[in-house]
């Protein structure tokens, strides 16, 4: 503003400076500069000096000031446009400020959507993005091996192997191991597991864990000779225990049969802001959806162009089945909920978790969760707490 002024004021004091003169005038009052020779060489410009006038050229041909109008009325004009423009900074300053009663911090409703999917490992506590999950959960798991080898063995048998029939099959033969070993203390045959098996090569060394597992429990890795051959094979062996080591086995082997894979928890990335009318607005990353967002942008204009074709052809059977066949377009769901206030909150959740879900996270937000409210859909469908239904089946999806 105060630049301003001052080029209104250069301008003024320019004009009322009087009439200008020419530089070729003999009469002017400024000392001539001397003459060039004729004929004699003009000194080269420097490369930095060239340089420098380019990109000053370059500036002044970008820069194109409007001639600033000197009427009383084209000043209060400008001056409101450059108060105006204060008061946006100043908003946008604010976005990050709490709203009263809560904790979350608020942004900026034009930048309302999310910056994509992030989630939580229930390890180390971390925020991941989608390809940093797995990577991150294997290592934790790993670390953990030095602090607790039974838990670390479990977690990797039922984490790192995604079949979950073989997991089954090799948890099955090594519960088998176990239990001969508890009903027969005594027998050495039953202390002893020849690798090259046949049941322990197709069910159990193939999954990951399996191994680091019977170590754990205290199988150590020795060589062998076959009975009747002139040969050696390698053999997990397990020493003699005592009653009270195998009541621990017993243990360990209840653990191992209840274990479940270590997943990423989503981060609902909880946010609150005040009343806008940008609250319907959604820009969503691709990490929303199957699909990239350039192909779900295409089938949804060629999707668009049948449905309007055959609107009047179509059975009430075919539009369910196709509604269906969306929900499975997306795997999150971002979404809002206005509350009595006219705040909104915002939360990200998986396509296909519950609506109770949703209920636990607006109770978790508020100051008084305990006290009881109803979730209302758009349309005005009521949600109920105790619903089975997912978030996809009650058209919350195809709000984002």
């Amino acid at each position: 503003m105060k630049k301003f002024f001052d080029d209104i004021k250069k301008d003024i004091k320019f004009k009322s400076a009087g009439p200008g003169k020419k530089l070729t005038d003999d009469r002017s009052s400024k000392p001539q500069a001397p003459k060039v020779p004729h004929g004699a060489p003009r000194k080269t410009p420097t490369e930095g000096a060239e340089k420098a006038g380019a990109a000053a050229l370059a500036r002044i041909e970008q820069q194109h000031r409007p001639v600033l109008k000197t009427s009383q009325d084209a000043i209060r004009n400008q001056v409101k446009r450059e108060l105006e423009a204060e008061a946006a900074a100043t908003a946008a300053s604010l976005k990050n400020t709490d709203v009263e009663g809560s904790g979350v911090p608020q942004k900026d409703l034009s930048c309302f959507s999310v910056s994509g999917v992030f989630f939580i490992c229930p390890l180390t506590g971390k925020t991941l993005t989608k390809t940093e999950r797995e990577m991150h959960i294997k290592e934790a798991i790993l670390m953990r091996f030095s602090e607790d080898a039974i838990e670390a063995s479990i977690m990797m048998i039922h984490t790192f192997n995604k079949d979950k029939e073989k997991v089954k099959a090799a948890v099955d033969v090594i519960s088998k191991y176990v239990e001969n070993i508890c009903k027969n203390p005594t027998e050495e045959k039953y202390r002893k597991i020849k690798l090259s098996n046949k049941v322990f090569q197709e069910k159990v060394s193939g999954i990951e864990g399996s191994r680091e597992y019977l170590q754990a429990l205290g199988f150590e890795s020795t060589t062998l000779p076959v009975d009747g051959e002139d040969r050696t094979e390698e053999f997990l062996v397990l020493p003699a225990q005592e009653s009270e080591v195998l009541e621990q086995m017993k243990a360990h082997l209840e653990r191992l049969q209840k274990g479940e894979p270590v997943r990423a928890k989503l981060d609902h990335q909880t946010q609150v802001f005040r009343p806008s009318q940008h609250a319907t607005h959604f820009q969503l990353p691709p990490d929303f959806y199957n699909l990239t967002a350039e192909e779900l942008k295409r089938e949804q204009q060629l999707k668009s162009e049948i449905v309007e074709r055959n609107t009047m052809l179509r059975t009430k059977a075919m539009r369910e089945k196709d509604e269906q066949r969306e929900r499975r377009k997306y795997n999150y769901v971002l979404l809002r909920v206005r509350l009595p206030d006219e705040n909104i909150l915002q939360g990200t959740f998986l396509a296909w978790e519950r609506v109770a879900a949703l209920y636990q996270f607006v109770r978790d937000s508020l100051e008084n969760g305990w006290q009881p409210f109803e979730l209302m859909a758009p349309g005005g469908q009521k949600l109920k707490d105790d619903e089975e239904l997912a978030l996809n089946e009650c058209n919350l999806v195809s709000q984002v």
